[in-house]
């Protein structure tokens, strides 16, 4: 914190107070990484170093990749432009963070990675849920048997065109895709109505409660 902001603090605390309650009210929807992520930007925005270094820490912290940093920084080249860009990764080089380096960037962007999903504990044995995972959709059903492999994770787009298939298009086992009526059971993931491609599945695993999907 700069010496501006202790003095506005210690003097105009009040004030400050209903700003900030403010700033974590408008992000209470977003999940860690995101509100990182707009926080990094926010500071590239303004160039302001100490609090760039301090909120790129905090995103790789929060399970952010170097890619991601990246990627948001190129997305919002409208409002930065490329002065601020450069001016953000040369700092980034200056900190010289070994995740950034050419080498790592390549070897991690090609190597499947494990994804955090959702408690286990949250989907009884015989449940199907649609659940976002950075970026995709996703059914997760768990089996109601006590098998090893007794879960399942799908891409939510349909095989045939790409179509987001809703939570609301399952019924019972059967998920059918709003596009064109291509049905599948959410148990195997098998098409069983007009087409004949299966959905997507990922690997996924149990890692202490929390269920986690790889690609």
């Amino acid at each position: 914190m700069s010496k501006a902001l202790d003095y506005l603090v210690a003097a105009r605390g009040d004030a400050l107070g209903h700003y900030f309650a403010f700033l974590k009210e408008c992000g209470k929807h977003l999940d860690p990484k995101t509100r990182s992520l707009i926080s990094v930007i926010t500071k590239v925005d303004a160039q302001t170093e100490r609090g760039f270094r301090q909120y790129l820490r905090r995103a790789l912290a929060e399970g952010c990749t170097p890619m991601e940093v990246l990627d948001a920084l190129l997305m919002a080249f409208p409002t930065l432009g490329l002065a601020k860009i450069v001016w953000a990764v040369d700092i980034i080089l200056a900190l010289d963070l070994p995740q950034f380096r050419p080498e790592a960037l390549h070897a991690a962007a090609s190597a499947p990675v494990w994804h955090d999903v959702m408690s286990a504990a949250d989907l009884a044995p015989g449940q199907t849920r649609r659940v976002p995972c950075e970026g995709r959709g996703l059914f997760v059903h768990r089996a109601s048997t006590a098998d090893a492999d007794e879960w399942r994770v799908y891409d939510s787009r349909c095989p045939h065109q790409g179509t987001d298939i809703p939570a609301s298009a399952l019924d019972d086992h059967t998920l059918t895709c709003p596009g064109h009526a291509w049905a599948f059971d959410i148990r195997s993931g098998e098409c069983i109505a007009q087409g004949a491609r299966a959905l997507r599945r990922w690997p996924c695993r149990v890692s202490d409660g929390r269920l986690q999907v790889r690609w």
